[in-house]
């Protein structure tokens, strides 16, 4: 469990924002898709097995695809094609490629009061989002969701580790403890920020994806917030 910290929010000159599940909804949609893919390969494995091996693809595929849908979608074709010893039929194929389309249509749906949180903290701040994931579908994103008015910069990073929040840092011209970084997930959106001396608020989304999941021990006497939702971030900051 964090422990409480001692310092204050009184220094921070610039905020930053990861995007899925932090502005709008984004994880749901890979759980969607993986139950539709389950089903359309439920002939070869179980739902189960098919979860467990496609997690297994995705992850030897990040530094290959990155993150995003479309390395999610190859992986699963990867997937399809080794569990069905290469038997699976083009027809099956062209669905998965039409679950990938799909999931990249899908609307924006923003998360409860984040344009009045963005309204109010824009004021007196300097906000980016700092997100991962695939450049062309986060400028989708971005651009569907009505809140680039909001930003000063936008960066779309190829990991969130704590040499690509320096980089970030050193590009804006900010010192770590000047800023804040508000995400979902404690591994990329937190973790980072405490170990390089910044300033982090998470604020957990109710589906996670297991790569982001951190270990007990890893979170352990780190300086950090949680907060139930965003509006809550309000009452810290202005």
């Amino acid at each position: 469990m964090e422990v409480k910290l001692d310092r204050e929010y009184k220094n921070i000159r610039v905020i930053g924002f990861d995007a899925d599940d932090t502005l709008w909804i984004n994880e749901i949609y890979f759980r969607e898709a993986e139950a539709l893919i389950g089903q359309l390969l439920s002939c070869y494995e179980t739902q189960n097995k098919i979860e467990q091996e496609l997690y297994k693809v995705e992850i030897k595929n990040l530094s290959t695809y990155g993150y995003g849908i479309k390395g999610f979608i190859l992986s699963m074709i990867e997937v399809a094609l080794d569990i069905s010893n290469y038997e699976v039929s083009n027809k099956t194929i062209e669905k998965i490629l039409n679950i990938g389309k799909q999931m990249l249509n899908k609307p924006v749906e923003l998360l409860e009061n984040v344009e009045r949180v963005l309204t109010l903290l824009s004021e007196n701040y300097k906000l980016i989002v700092a997100t991962k994931g695939d450049l062309l579908d986060q400028e989708r994103k971005l651009e569907k969701s009505g809140l680039l008015k909001y930003f000063h910069h936008i960066e779309v990073l190829s990991d969130k580790k704590e040499e690509n929040y320096m980089k970030l840092l050193k590009h804006l011209e900010i010192e770590p403890e000047h800023f804040l970084m508000i995400g979902n997930s404690l591994k990329s959106d937190v973790l980072p920020l405490v170990n390089i001396k910044s300033n982090a608020i998470h604020i957990p989304f109710h589906t996670t994806w297991e790569h982001e999941i951190v270990k007990e021990e890893e979170k352990r006497n780190k300086k950090y917030r949680t907060l139930n939702n965003l509006e809550a971030a309000l009452e810290l900051l202005i």
